[in-house]
């Protein structure tokens, strides 16, 4: 009896521990299928965001090609001109800019006190978690202050550790304010014994990056050897025109927000480039090239650099002047030297761009970065290379963003640090930042703000990413559905209105030079019979873009609605006062420099009824921003499939 009930024990437990080894390889299983959906959806977004990125570029062809035909162009539209070759404010205007504005006693922000302190930077934290808005005096204050200091310091900042001091590096922060507090709780304030080094892309995408700015810059005035502030390719007046940072200062400050863009155009002038620690590691914002000279980049003017986007100024002999505006908003000429001088070098303009863009890459060697469209992708031997030709042990970098809000590669030689959690969407990945100890030791710290949503099971969020991910690659299709059909139908010799998974999947990857799975993606993008063979058409049947005149050609409103930043940002240089709305004949001047760059050829009678028809105050002038929102993309589908809100 009782060697049959051993018996039956020790079954019994088999039986159990096989149970749980079955249940454990199906979660194992499950998770690893979430994950690697979650990854899918993190591609889509880079991909996406690095071919916007990538379109930002290009913006600075379509400028050269204007300021290459520049009499063509003052001639037709001087305003235009005038703001492409404005400067910035100089420092004998800071009186004309923050001496008429008045702080009202109504007025229950915080008031900041020159000199700045400690307790400037803590009643500045704690106002903007009550969600206040600094006034625009002490904005302006701030800003040619941090100004003032910021020509102070040379091209790389330089640090060192000791036993007792750590130096805490963060990486992209793009306007998400609740991940820089978590950081200072976590890490402590910025102080003498806690010093910082914010890796650039302060701004941009976040709703709060006017509060990161000041927090930043605040405790850089009060500690100006212990925050370190580096230049980010975001910190650049023509890519916040395109993400969203101009549009948030217009939107809290309407009366001073054009003083205020102006003077911030010239802090991001004196931005350091760099940092280096200890001497033996370098941060900057985006990584190196084969041709990286850090002596050169050491010595260049760095405030000469208003925007990697912007062209340097082509002076042409038949003329010989350019035009600049002075303080009363006059034109004057300027001889072609005095233009040159404004304006880096070809060959150190093209350095810094390379350590504001660069991304860091697997594959041996340098090549052209053509997912950005700028900067280059480095190798590992790139990265030896140039470490030991200046003796460097190490480089951190920001740039992209990572699911675990960093990464190590290069053999430990090359490590991303991304400090913005939930960068694409709610739950997408973590933030991070890095302590840098004495002797080089390396602390990563991982963190996720977390709102309620955030509590739900991983499929749920899983479902939630992938879903915003699907419908953003849906969009970027139908901003192209023309030429993805023309090229369906070229692989469609039968007319059969279908074709197989490679033929698709190439046509997919030729039109849109999106690098994605796209065999994985299908099942959420078009319909598929037994045989395998994919209906193309079905990529179009849940999404359109909706029509705001419905007897305009379709395929005009798809390339305004693909090019419909490009446009915002070239309106947006045009309107300078910032009022929102261009003439009918601005419309006709913009349309025309745009469709002679960028080969897009439509008849001027359609041209004409749109813009005829989107004149909304029947006054001759086009609110532009409402003329864009007018295009905007209707889906009919709001889950992607059963299969994606199931568990098995």
């Amino acid at each position: 009896m009782g060697c049959a009930s051993s018996s039956k024990k020790t079954k019994a437990s088999e039986n159990a521990l096989v149970a749980a080894l079955v249940i454990q390889n199906w979660y194992r299983g499950y998770s690893a299928r979430l994950r690697t959906r979650q990854r899918y959806a993190l591609t889509i977004f880079q991909s996406i965001e690095y071919a916007d990125e990538q379109s930002q570029l290009q913006l600075s062809n379509f400028f050269t090609f204007m300021l290459e035909n520049y009499k063509h162009v003052h001639e037709k539209d001087q305003r235009l001109v005038n703001r492409l070759f404005s400067y910035s404010l100089p420092d004998k205007d800071r009186l004309d800019c923050v001496g008429l504005i008045d702080v009202p006693d109504s007025y229950s922000g915080p008031r900041l006190q020159f000199p700045l302190t400690f307790t400037d930077i803590y009643l500045l934290i704690e106002a903007f978690k009550e969600r206040k808005i600094l006034h625009a005096y002490y904005v302006l204050e701030v800003l040619f202050e941090s100004k003032k200091a910021l020509k102070q310091l040379r091209n790389f900042n330089v640090i060192e550790t000791c036993p007792s001091k750590d130096v805490t590096i963060c990486g992209d922060l793009h306007g998400k304010l609740d991940d820089l507090f978590l950081i200072f709780y976590k890490n402590g304030l910025p102080s003498g014994n806690d010093p910082y080094i914010f890796n650039g892309d302060f701004v941009d995408r976040g709703s709060n990056s006017i509060e990161i700015l000041m927090i930043l810059l605040v405790s850089f005035l009060v500690y100006p050897e212990d925050v370190l502030l580096n230049r980010g390719n975001h910190e650049d007046f023509l890519m916040n025109v395109r993400y969203g940072f101009t549009k948030e200062i217009l939107r809290k400050y309407k009366i001073h927000g054009k003083k205020i863009l102006q003077v911030l155009e010239e802090v991001y002038m004196w931005l350091p480039i760099g940092t280096i620690i200890d001497s033996k590691v370098l941060v900057i914002h985006g990584g190196i090239s084969e041709s990286t000279d850090l002596n050169l980049l050491q010595r260049i003017e760095r405030n000469k650099m208003r925007s990697v986007l912007m062209p340097p100024i082509p002076v042409h002999e038949d003329y010989g002047t350019e035009l600049k505006k002075n303080k009363a908003g006059m034109l004057r000429g300027v001889k072609a030297s005095e233009s040159l001088s404004q304006q880096l070098a070809k060959h150190e303009r093209e350095q810094v761009i390379d350590i504001l863009w660069s991304d860091p890459r697997g594959k041996k060697g340098c090549y052209p970065n053509t997912s950005r469209g700028g900067g280059c992708y480095f190798g590992p031997d790139i990265t030896s290379k140039f470490l030991n030709k200046y003796r460097l042990k190490m480089l951190i970098r920001s740039h992209e963003c990572k699911p675990e809000g960093y990464e190590v590669c290069h053999d430990g030689k090359v490590i991303t640090v991304f400090s913005a959690s939930n960068y694409y969407e709610e739950g997408s990945n973590r933030g991070a930042y890095i302590r840098v100890g004495y002797g080089m030791s390396l602390r990563f710290f991982q963190y996720q703000v977390t709102e309620a949503t955030c509590s739900r099971p991983l499929y749920q969020r899983v479902n939630t990413i992938e879903s915003s991910a699907i419908r953003i690659l849906k969009e970027r299709m139908i901003s192209r559905k023309t030429d993805l059909i023309n090229a369906f139908q070229l692989q469609d010799r039968n007319k059969s209105g279908k074709l197989s998974m490679s033929q698709w999947a190439f046509s997919m990857e030729n039109v849109l030079g999106l690098n994605l799975p796209w065999r994985s993606l299908s099942s959420h993008l078009v319909t598929t019979d037994d045989d395998g063979n994919i209906d193309y058409m079905s990529c179009f049947s849940d999404i359109h873009i909706q029509k705001p005149v419905k007897e305009v050609q379709s395929a005009l409103i798809e390339t305004l609605y693909r090019y419909r930043s490009d446009l915002q940002i070239i309106f947006n240089v045009i309107d300078s006062d910032h009022s929102g709305l261009i003439s009918m004949e601005e419309f006709h001047s913009m349309w025309n420099l745009f469709n002679s760059h960028y080969h897009v050829h439509f008849d001027d009678y359609q041209v004409d009824e749109l813009a005829e028809r989107m004149d909304l105050n029947k006054d001759g002038s086009i609110d532009f921003n409402e003329f864009l929102k007018a295009f905007y993309v209707v889906h009919k589908f709001d889950k992607l499939s059963k299969s994606d809100t199931t568990l098995t």
